[in-house]
């Protein structure tokens, strides 16, 4: 008889630069090999288990809200904490801080609710990208989740962040997103657009943070490179290369255009995952899956 399994939830933050990604790849350093490593030696099981996660990620892309879950044996669940009085979940959190390397951090683990899938209950997923245009370039304290604009092809002067905000603002909604997405077989490119806004921090703001631009972007789904994408139009905007009006021409066109450079990865970063009350989430995945039947339809955002 095969033993009664528990799915649990993890929540966890990384820095995408020394990964070739989320997902697993044959000799390659990635987040879901390491993290399913870990898994392995912590719960003492003989292969690692296999996780699921909210949104796939590409080599260099970041993560402060991640979610994931995954199933394994009961019984490897509850010896975690050994004859200590901690919750499996707090001894999770402590045993794979000592296993995992530094640039993967699991804040939460926990039994998961009934009906939770970590892609298919997410109802949003909400990623931020820093741009800085001051004239010396970013802080070196944030060089690994900050881009320079020259470097993301948005010049060296002043972005216009007023006009940026006012063409991104302009790709809200439901759309087919395909002149913004990199094609996948049998995957459908239409996606709601929540939010896609720019500001700029203000010029006062303490050392370091003088000249940043954060996009706040936000869907209940991305394909593959949209949200880079995205950003790479706005770039082209803020620097006066294109009016206002271009991105949304594009969008509306359906093709793919050059002048919408993918921005690069490191400036990415995934800030949080939103889900329905308990009560709500087996209704959820139902609905998820009817809309994302083809398997290769994985979130994926770069």
């Amino acid at each position: 008889m095969q033993e009664a399994a528990v799915r649990v939830r993890l929540d966890l933050g990384y820095d995408g630069g020394g990964f070739a990604g989320w997902a697993r790849q044959p000799g390659l350093r990635t987040v879901q090999g390491e993290l399913e490593a870990a898994l392995a030696r912590v719960l003492r099981l003989p292969e690692p288990p296999t996780t699921v996660v909210a949104g796939r990620t590409d080599a260099g892309v970041h993560a402060r809200g991640q979610v994931v879950h995954v199933d394994v044996p009961r019984g490897a669940w509850e010896a975690l904490p050994g004859r200590s009085a901690r919750s499996p979940g707090v001894a999770a959190v402590a045993r794979l801080a000592g296993v995992l390397e530094r640039d993967v951090v699991v804040s939460r683990a926990a039994e998961a609710p009934a009906g939770f899938d970590a892609r298919f209950a997410a109802l949003r997923r909400h990623y931020a990208y820093r741009v800085s245009d001051a004239p010396g370039g970013p802080s070196p304290l944030r060089r690994h989740d900050v881009v320079a604009a020259g470097h993301a092809g948005g010049g060296r002067d002043r972005l216009d962040v007023e006009a940026m905000d006012a063409a991104s603002r302009a790709l809200e909604g439901l759309h087919d997103f395909s002149a913004y997405c990199r094609p996948r077989e049998g995957a459908t490119t239409t996606r709601t657009l929540l939010r896609y806004r720019w500001g700029r921090v203000a010029d006062d703001a303490p050392a370091g943070e003088a000249g940043l631009l954060v996009a706040e972007v936000s869907a209940d789904a991305f394909c593959h490179s949209m949200v880079r994408a995205l950003v790479g139009a706005a770039l082209a905007v803020g620097a006066g290369r294109r009016p206002v009006a271009w991105p949304a021409e594009v969008l509306a066109r359906g093709v793919r255009d050059g002048g919408a450079a993918v921005a690069p990865a490191h400036g990415l970063v995934l800030e949080r995952v939103d889900y329905p009350d308990d009560a709500h989430l087996a209704q959820r995945v139902v609905e998820a899956r009817a809309r994302r039947v083809p398997a290769a339809d994985l979130q994926r955002d770069a």
